[in-house]
């Protein structure tokens, strides 16, 4: 009785010897093998975790496992980063990365983390462009316009933004400063109050998401006169982009995507890679995300990792410029 089970105890130890020695590519490619937690630092119902979920329930029903979404909101997205960088580095724990997270380094002198050293690029998701609006009795219909408009009364142009050190915020100091322009920022306590603010003629004008300025925009109480995207933007393919009407290289935009702790290897980043290509470029999803005022836009790890790069540095000089005073 004792051999056979001797023998199995042995088999048992070899296989698990063996299963543990497989190429990492071997691995990767039955990857995954259990449920996926996918972490998202703002609260349900926003922006990042309506396209986490969207994302997350294409990518279950492509590969069999569950892409489980889990909200960890608060200190502006870096409760969450703070998880997935501490976590296992087997890709069974992701973050939908967003680009206000890229503005972090400079508003915060202590984050438990670097975006560089600490996180692994997957791939792009999406990105959400921002128009420029500005309310009907501003005498200018055009970027250009808006700009000798400015420059002919410096500092008298108000914009409103969502909060300070947000997107939104520096969109309009990334305007501000391509241009040469002093425009006075009023920070709101979040988008819709900006809008709100500028439709009612409060303020003169602003740098919204599309999907919140859409309606008013519609009812003549906005005057949409550029996207601030490099490419124009499918809600409002007749708006050009800041960079078509003047401000050459302009661009400026929300965007989604999504990460891993540092150290998963190689092979399973190309697998997360191709998992989440594969979810964003199905069809029904690219039709979803467009309804829902995103633009899809996939990359690979490296086309993100260089994007990240450079909006910490690009971020770093508009708060600078902005005058905040890191917390």
């Amino acid at each position: 009785m004792q051999k056979p089970r001797r023998a199995t105890l042995l088999f048992s130890v070899a296989l698990i010897t063996a299963v543990a020695m497989l190429p990492v590519g071997v691995a990767a490619q039955g990857f995954p093998v259990k449920p996926v937690r996918m972490l998202v630092g703002f609260t349900a119902g926003g922006a990042a975790d309506v396209i986490t979920r969207m994302v997350a329930q294409k990518m279950t029903e492509q590969v069999g496992q569950t892409i489980v979404v889990e909200n960890r909101p608060g200190a502006g997205g870096a409760i969450a980063t703070e998880r997935v960088v501490t976590a296992p580095a087997d890709g069974y724990t992701l973050l939908m990365m967003t680009a206000a997270d890229t503005a972090l380094p400079a508003l915060r002198t202590k984050l438990p983390y670097s975006l560089e050293r600490d996180l692994a690029p997957v791939a792009m998701v999406a990105v959400s462009p921002f128009v420029v609006v500005v309310h009907p009795s501003v005498p200018a219909r055009n970027v250009k316009e808006l700009i000798a408009l400015s420059r002919e009364q410096p500092g008298k142009l108000s914009y409103a933004s969502s909060g300070l050190g947000t997107v939104s915020h520096l969109a309009g100091e990334l305007f501000k400063s391509v241009a040469g322009v002093s425009i006075v920022q009023v920070p709101f306590k979040g988008g819709a109050e900006s809008v709100m603010a500028t439709a009612s003629g409060q303020i003169d004008m602003n740098f919204p998401n599309i999907l919140s300025a859409l309606p008013f925009v519609q009812s003549g109480k906005l005057r949409a006169i550029a996207v601030t995207s490099a490419k124009r933007a499918s809600l409002m393919p007749v708006v050009p982009t800041v960079s078509e009407a003047g401000l050459a290289g302009y661009d400026c935009s929300g965007w989604w995507g999504v990460l891993a702790p540092a150290g998963v290897p190689k092979e399973l980043i190309a697998r997360l890679n191709a998992m989440t290509l594969r979810a964003v470029n199905a069809p029904e999803m690219q039709d979803t995300l467009t309804r829902q005022g995103f633009e899809p836009q996939t990359s690979t790890a490296e086309q993100l990792a260089a994007r990240i790069q450079r909006e910490i540095v690009q971020n770093a000089r508009l708060v600078k410029l902005a005058g905040l005073k890191p917390e």
